[in-house]
């Protein structure tokens, strides 16, 4: 055996387990596993989970600080934000972008993460720079994270011209999955034609799409529902994620809403709620009552449809905070969709892990004999306590191997 986990609590299992790993994966899960090993990890209780998944973050513009510019001309989100966060990227460097990525990786493998989907802008600005200084970072960081780059085209396709023939090169460089943004267009029917080139370069290179839809507060947007429709009819069940979902659902449309939430049951659809971007960003101009700018969670959940949360922003041109926390996105989430009973807030916790690693179809993913062994082991019994304390993740590992550990003291003096 080459490490075993001693005593560790388990989620959905009562007492005490000894996780045993070998090659990589977990080879055993005991009450009390005889054998020894090569490295021993002492749990005495603590909580042993898969490790944190972010399925949308965007690496290439993260840690510029550039959001006091941004916000000093933006009041209402989304559509102003976007033209003063372009002027941003015109400064970019490859090893700018490549130093300020693996800095947030560093701290998002420290706060427990195993894996990242990382959004790269493609696009007339900057070219395929991001794409390419991401998919450095990607080998850079193999032994510590798995990392999906998304080649982005965050100006649009048809008012940004020659993104698209740009789109299509990123997936030649190796890009994992084709992004794209049809609400940001200049009409319907431009945002429908978005949508069609997208999925027409995901199903030439077999790729996965992974869509920002609808980030606005119009309730006539309603670009999410073509977006599902497509997605039925291209055969892309299960291969399509949505972050936002915003616009008509954030209205008082609910048999919109019904009609949206039941196509992406049936679609297999991950949609991805920011809950701390949403907060920030949405309801700045608005009078009592003031929007809280989530999409509808509960509605989500309620009817089984796959909802993960994400980080999306670390201090960048969008978000003025953000550290690669997933625990502590789970956080905000449970505040910002009331999520408050004892089934909702393991509900939360799944949108960090199961339910977004799903959304990234990542393979031998969890806890069970067969399963990578890409853990970590929080300072704290259940997740009730892991969401209440936000503590330390005390051991992170990856394919078996320890990637990083959090050894604090702490001493009180009354």
């Amino acid at each position: 055996m080459d490490l075993v986990v001693r005593g560790a609590s388990l989620r959905g299992v009562k007492g005490r387990r000894d996780v045993g790993v070998e090659q990589g994966r977990i080879a055993t899960i005991q009450e009390h596993l005889k054998e020894k090993a090569e490295l021993e990890v002492e749990a005495s209780g603590r909580l042993l989970t898969p490790g944190f998944v972010n399925i949308h973050c965007h690496l290439d513009k993260c840690l510029t600080g550039s959001w006091a510019d941004v916000w000093e001309a933006t009041k209402t989100g989304s559509p102003q934000a976007i033209p003063s966060a372009t002027r941003v990227k015109e400064r970019f460097t490859e090893s700018d972008i490549v130093d300020r990525a693996s800095r947030a990786l560093t701290s998002s493998v420290i706060a427990g993460t195993t894996a990242v989907r990382a959004f790269a802008d493609v696009d007339t600005i900057g070219g395929l720079l991001s794409v390419k200084s991401l998919l450095r970072v990607k080998e850079r960081f193999r032994d510590a994270l798995d990392i999906q780059v998304v080649a982005f085209p965050q100006e649009g396709l048809l008012r940004d011209e020659g993104t698209e023939e740009l789109l299509e090169k990123s997936m030649e460089m190796g890009a994992d999955v084709v992004g794209g943004i049809p609400w940001y267009e200049k009409d319907g029917d431009a945002a429908e034609r978005h949508t069609d080139i997208i999925f027409n370069i995901a199903k030439k290179h077999d790729k996965d799409i992974h869509t920002l839809i609808d980030d606005n507060t119009d309730p006539s947007s309603k670009n999410l529902e073509y977006f599902i429709r497509k997605s039925i009819k291209e055969g892309y069940r299960g291969r399509v994620a949505a972050s936002h979902c915003r616009g008509a659902l954030d209205s008082s449309d609910d048999a919109y809403a019904r009609r949206i939430v039941g196509l992406a049951k049936k679609t297999n659809l991950t949609v991805v709620e920011n809950s701390h971007i949403s907060l920030f960003m949405y309801g700045r101009t608005d009078k009592h009552p003031v929007r809280r700018g989530v999409t509808r969670v509960r509605e989500f959940l309620e009817a089984g449809v796959n909802v993960a949360a994400a980080q999306d922003d670390i201090d960048d041109p969008y978000y003025p905070f953000g550290r690669g926390d997933m625990l502590e996105l789970a956080f905000v989430m449970c505040h910002a969709a009331h999520l408050g009973s004892p089934r909702e807030l393991e509900s939360a916790f799944d949108m960090v892990t199961h339910n977004a690693a799903k959304g990234m179809r990542m393979e031998s993913y969890g806890v069970r004999k067969g399963d990578y062994a890409d853990l970590v082991l929080l300072d704290a019994p259940n997740v009730h306590e892991v969401l209440r304390l936000q503590p330390d993740r005390l051991t992170v590992l990856k394919r078996g191997r320890i990637v990083a550990e959090t050894k604090a003291s702490r001493v009180t003096h009354f």
